[in-house]
């Protein structure tokens, strides 16, 4: 008997499907201007809840959730830089007017063959691509100088994103949305590849 696998909007009803270290990190809902006190993890969840909230209500879908026989399995979560406060905080900002930027996007490792990362990049581009988003970008990471939850830049240059402000620590990427013929296989190529490995570093969330 196949197991039933489906993608759903991130709301506030499946926020605690979120991995517990996801649910309550604020790297890219805080801003650098935050209290810099640490935050007690219901506190800290209540801040993520409050942030999805405002985003969803102003915005809309922000994020896709996974699910394998009811399992969540993999989410990725994504805003325009208005709605990020930590997107300013970069020597590379700001994100382009026209992008969107990618904060996290994850599979779990037991599930990260068998289609579903695929399932999740085709949802995402699904979301994004009919709401007139041109691209989305990402803030990269070069190595022992970077901090926060960021993907390796050379990761990112090598799923089709391109470099568009250059740094040594936190470089910039773009990967265009294009309609034209190749876009469908060029960015869920890119997308699958990035939800498919856990490419994303944690080493100092903002709780």
């Amino acid at each position: 008997m196949s197991v039933s696998r489906r993608v759903v909007p991130l709301t506030l009803d499946n926020l605690e499907d979120l991995p517990a270290s996801c649910r309550t990190c604020l790297f890219w809902e805080l801003g650098p201007l935050a209290d810099p006190r640490p935050m007690q993890p219901d506190e800290a969840k209540l801040a993520k809840e409050s942030w999805l909230s405002a985003t969803l209500l102003d915005w809309g879908s922000c994020g896709k959730v996974v699910y394998v026989g009811g399992e969540p399995v993999g989410y990725a979560l994504f805003a325009p830089p208005g709605f990020v406060p930590r997107a300013m905080s970069f020597p590379t900002s700001p994100v382009s007017g026209d992008a969107v930027l990618l904060l996290n996007a994850h599979v779990a490792a037991p599930w990260r063959a068998g289609g579903i990362g695929r399932m999740l990049a085709q949802s995402v581009a699904a979301e994004l691509v009919p709401r007139g988003v041109k691209a989305v970008e990402a803030f990269g990471s070069t190595g022992p100088l970077s901090r926060g939850c960021l993907m390796p830049a050379d990761y990112l240059r090598s799923v089709g994103f391109k470099t568009v402000r250059p740094h040594p620590a936190y470089p910039r990427l773009r990967m265009e949305l294009r309609s034209t013929v190749s876009w469908r296989y060029d960015v869920e190529y890119a997308l699958e590849r990035i939800f498919g490995t856990n490419v994303g570093k944690s080493l100092t969330p903002a709780r």
